[in-house]
């Protein structure tokens, strides 16, 4: 498998488990009940914190502490501060609602009536989106680093199969919560099967787009991994802690989320380790 192979595989199997998991709006008819949202939330919050840490700041702090010795814990820490202070930013500045608040739908963002109420969702879905595409493509990018630096064989071979890891992970978090994205729209907003669908799906082009925007930032400046890595890192972390661990927490069934986060983190970590 070569370097390119790796990264075609990882961007493509994120977008496509999105889809996957919005096609299945043609094949229920019943509403999510908490439990089962409680359970997507939590699943998705684990992997996404195993993924922060061991697919994202693991190879930051090995990258960081090569390039910046003693002071490897500044890029780390800055990058991660960064990464967390960029979500909180667009959180407060895009409009849009949360999709899995459960029965109190809410708005955040600048307050604005120019915006349908269909943008606000997708925007929603975006910002959650965003850091997953980053990891991907930052990962990949890790690969092509190391290969334009003479590294190869098991090495190279280690650091595609981390990033492949790190992808089926995410994708894997990605086909409930593309599900859990286009079910709503049907039974709560009125929307067609399709059209809800199709949003569904394109809700899930944002990862592979900011995957590739990744990929190639990351080729251009070779002593900044650290900090993009740990930047990554710090908005999939926000992303989980200011948006999915609220709504499951605030449920009466919040232990069906937490038992999930606990799965979904063992499942990602095992993916990490054995594969990468």
């Amino acid at each position: 498998m070569t370097p390119l192979i790796a990264t075609i595989i990882s961007v493509s199997i994120i977008f496509l488990a999105t889809t996957i998991g919005a096609l299945g709006v043609f094949f229920t008819k019943n509403k999510l009940s908490p439990k089962s949202n409680n359970t997507i939330l939590g699943f998705a919050s684990g992997v996404m914190i195993a993924a922060a840490f061991f697919g994202l700041l693991n190879p930051a702090i090995a990258e960081s502490s090569t390039y910046y010795g003693k002071i490897g814990f500044v890029p780390i820490v800055v990058g991660f501060i960064l990464g967390c202070l960029l979500l909180f930013l667009l959180d407060r500045l895009i409009p849009h609602i949360h999709v899995a608040s459960g029965k109190k739908r809410h708005e955040e963002g600048l307050r604005t009536k120019t915006v349908k109420k269909s943008t606000k969702f997708f925007l929603a879905v975006t910002l959650h989106n965003i850091p997953e595409g980053l990891a991907v493509g930052f990962a990949c990018g890790l690969i092509f680093q190391n290969m334009n630096a003479g590294v190869s064989g098991p090495e190279l071979n280690g650091l595609m199969f981390a990033a492949i890891g790190l992808a089926i992970g995410i994708s894997i978090q990605n086909i409930p919560e593309g599900f859990a994205v286009a079910i709503p729209l049907v039974q709560e907003e009125g929307y067609s099967k399709k059209r809800a669908f199709l949003f569904g799906m394109f809700s899930g082009i944002v990862e592979p787009v900011f995957a590739i925007i990744a990929i190639f930032l990351s080729q251009s400046i070779y002593r900044l991994m650290p900090w993009l890595l740990a930047f990554a890192a710090g908005a999939m972390v926000y992303a989980v802690v200011e948006d999915l661990m609220p709504d499951f927490q605030k449920s009466e069934d919040s232990h069906y989320g937490i038992w999930a986060f606990m799965i979904g983190f063992i499942i990602m970590m095992i993916l990490e380790i054995a594969i990468g």
